[in-house]
C-alpha cells in the first residue's frame, strides 16, 4: 500500500511547497486540481487544501465537493482552504481592513488540539492574505489567534477539520513543520515510510508492469533529470532503452564527450548525436527568447525523431520530467510563464507513448533516488542546466563564435566555484552573454569588448531562489581570469536579483 496525502491545489503559489514539506515528513503526497480529486483511490489517508489567488466569494472560485471530503478524511484547510471551509458551511469571510501579509506571532493557542501539539504561544507564522474570516459557523471553534487575526486556526466539532488561516508550508513559520507533522503523522496516521528506495523499489515495478518487453527511447540532456530516469530505467528494462544524447551546439565547453563518457560508464545503451551545425542555421538572426527555446525544441524532435527511427519497434518516449516542469509550464490557472522543452510535443509526432517516472518528484529527491541508485555524486549534484543551453544565457542572436567566447568565460566561473569549493554551495550558475558592448583599457590601448554577468543562485527546489552571496576575494578571481583569459570579454557583472521578480535564467 502506498499511503498518500492528496493536496487539492487551488491555484497558490506556495501549494508546491506543501507537497516539499510533507515529502520531507517521508510522506508520499500528490498535487491535483482542485476539481480532480481520486475518490476512487483507496490509498489516501488524508487532504490538504492550499491557498488560491482568488477570493471564496467570488464567481470565478475554485470550489470542490467539501461535504464529501470531510465526511471520509482528516481535512486541512490552508488560507484560502480555511476560509472556503467556514464560508462554505455558512460562516463570513469578508476583505481585511489591509492586506494582513508577513510575519505574525501567535498570542494565543489551544495546545489539547491535536493540530497544535507541541505549539506554544509565542511561535511565529507567515500570513499572506487580503480576506479574513470574520465569522465562523456553528460547530467551528478557534483554536489559535494572532493580535490582528482573531480566527488564525478552527477545528470543527466531532470531526478531524481544521483550517488555519496562515501558511504552516513557508519557511518563516516556525512552527509550521510540527504542525504539518501533527496533522499528517497523528492526525492522518502517515506512517513515514516513503523513501528514496521505497520509491526505487515500486517504481521499477511498475515500469516492469507498464513497459513488458516493449522498446523505449530516452532523450538524455547531460543532466541529473534525465540521467536518473535513465539509469531508474536501466535498471527496470535494461537493453530495451535506448538513450539519445543530442548536440545541439550550445552545450558547455567539452560537455558533449564528457557526458558521453559518464553515460558509458553507467552501462547505458547512448547514441551520441552531433547536429550543432544544423541549430547554428536554424537559429540565425533569432533575438526572440520564447522563439529560440521554440526552435530548439522543434530542433530536438526532428533529430531525436530521425534517430529513433532507426531503431526497430520502438513503442515509449521516456522523459526527465519532474514536478517543476510542468508547474513552471502551465500552472492550474492556465498562465504560461516559459515553455519547457522535455514538457509536450515528442508523443504526438512521433506516435509514442509516454513514459515519465520522475513526473511527480522534486529536484531534490531525484537526487536521493540517483544516490540509492549508486550514480556518481559529480553527475547528481550537477548544476540545473537549461535545456536550450547556452542560447539562452546570450542575449541577443546566436552564432558559434559567442558560444565560443560563453563557453570559455562558462568553464572559468564553473571551474572556480569547484576549486574555491563553494560548487556545492550553489544551487545553479552559469555566465550570460550580454548583447552590449563597453570601453576598457588592456595595455595601452583603448579597447570596446562584451559584457558578461555572473549568475549564481542558492535555492532547494527552483520555485524561489537567492543571489548567491560568493566571496569577494572569489568574484575578483573570476572577473580577472575571465577578462584576461577570453578574448573580446573586457567586462564582468555579477547579478544579485532574487526568484521572483528576477528568474533564474535571463531568458
Amino acid at each position: 500500500m502506498q499511503e498518500k496525502i492528496i493536496i487539492l491545489d487551488f491555484g497558490s503559489q506556495t501549494t508546491q511547497l506543501i507537497g516539499r514539506r510533507v515529502r520531507e515528513l517521508s510522506t508520499y503526497c500528490e498535487i491535483i486540481p482542485y476539481n480532480k480529486f481520486p475518490y476512487e483511490d483507496k490509498n489516501v489517508i488524508g487532504v490538504i487544501l492550499s491557498g488560491s489567488p482568488f477570493s471564496v466569494y467570488d464567481e470565478k472560485a475554485f470550489k470542490t465537493e467539501l461535504d464529501r471530503l470531510r465526511t471520509h478524511y482528516p481535512v486541512l484547510g490552508i488560507c484560502y482552504g480555511a476560509q472556503l471551509m467556514a464560508y462554505e458551511a455558512g460562516g463570513a469571510v469578508e476583505p481585511a481592513p489591509s492586506r494582513e501579509y508577513g510575519r505574525a506571532i501567535l498570542t494565543k493557542v489551544n495546545e489539547a488540539d491535536p493540530l497544535l501539539k507541541n505549539i506554544e504561544v509565542g511561535s511565529q507564522v507567515w500570513m499572506s492574505h487580503g480576506d479574513t474570516i470574520t465569522r465562523l459557523p456553528e460547530g467551528f471553534n478557534i483554536i489559535a489567534s494572532t493580535k490582528e487575526v482573531a480566527i488564525a486556526a478552527y477545528h470543527v466539532e466531532g470531526e478531524k477539520t481544521w483550517g488555519v488561516q496562515f501558511h504552516p508550508e513557508v519557511f518563516h513559520s516556525t512552527c509550521g513543520t510540527q504542525l504539518l507533522k501533527n496533522f499528517v503523522v497523528d492526525i492522518c496516521g502517515g506512517s513515514q515510510s516513503w523513501s528514496a528506495e521505497s520509491f526505487i523499489e515500486s517504481t521499477v515495478a511498475a515500469l516492469r508492469e507498464q513497459l513488458g518487453d516493449d522498446k523505449v527511447v530516452l532523450g538524455l540532456s547531460g543532466g541529473v533529470d534525465s540521467s536518473v530516469a535513465a539509469v531508474l530505467l536501466n535498471r527496470a528494462i535494461g537493453k530495451n532503452l535506448t538513450c539519445i544524447f543530442v548536440d545541439h551546439g550550445m552545450l558547455r565547453k567539452n560537455e558533449f564527450r564528457n557526458v558521453l563518457h559518464d553515460y558509458e560508464c553507467l552501462g547505458l545503451n547512448v547514441i551520441g548525436v552531433d547536429a550543432s551545425a544544423r541549430f547554428f542555421k536554424e537559429l540565425e538572426g533569432v533575438t526572440d527568447p520564447e522563439r529560440k527555446r521554440k526552435i530548439i525544441g522543434k530542433g530536438f524532435i526532428d533529430v531525436f525523431d530521425e534517430e529513433a527511427h532507426k531503431i526497430k519497434d520502438v513503442k515509449w518516449l521516456a522523459q526527465g520530467t519532474i514536478y517543476p516542469d510542468c508547474i513552471e509550464s502551465l500552472s492550474i490557472t492556465g498562465t504560461v510563464i516559459k515553455s519547457h522543452h522535455n514538457v509536450g510535443g515528442l508523443p504526438e509526432k512521433m506516435n509514442l507513448k509516454l513514459c515519465e517516472p520522475l513526473r511527480l518528484l522534486f529536484k531534490d529527491e531525484v537526487r536521493a533516488v540517483g544516490r540509492s541508485l549508486g550514480m556518481p555524486e559529480h553527475l547528481i549534484k550537477r548544476h540545473p542546466f537549461p535545456g536550450p543551453g547556452l542560447a539562452v544565457r546570450i542575449l541577443g542572436d546566436i552564432t558559434p563564435e559567442k558560444v565560443s567566447v560563453l563557453q570559455e568565460a562558462d568553464d572559468i566561473f564553473i571551474q572556480g566555484l569547484r576549486d574555491w569549493n563553494l560548487y556545492d554551495k550553489v544551487w545553479q550558475a552559469g555566465v550570460i552573454l550580454l548583447p552590449v558592448q563597453s570601453v576598457g583599457v588592456m595595455g595601452d590601448e583603448r579597447t570596446y569588448e562584451r559584457a558578461v554577468a555572473l549568475r549564481a543562485v542558492t535555492s532547494t527546489d527552483a520555485m524561489t531562489a537567492d543571489w548567491a552571496h560568493l566571496p569577494y576575494e572569489f568574484l575578483a578571481k573570476v572577473s580577472n581570469d575571465i577578462i584576461n583569459q577570453v578574448r573580446g570579454v573586457n567586462r564582468v557583472c555579477y547579478d544579485i536579483s532574487s526568484k521572483p521578480p528576477s528568474t533564474i535564467e535571463w531568458e
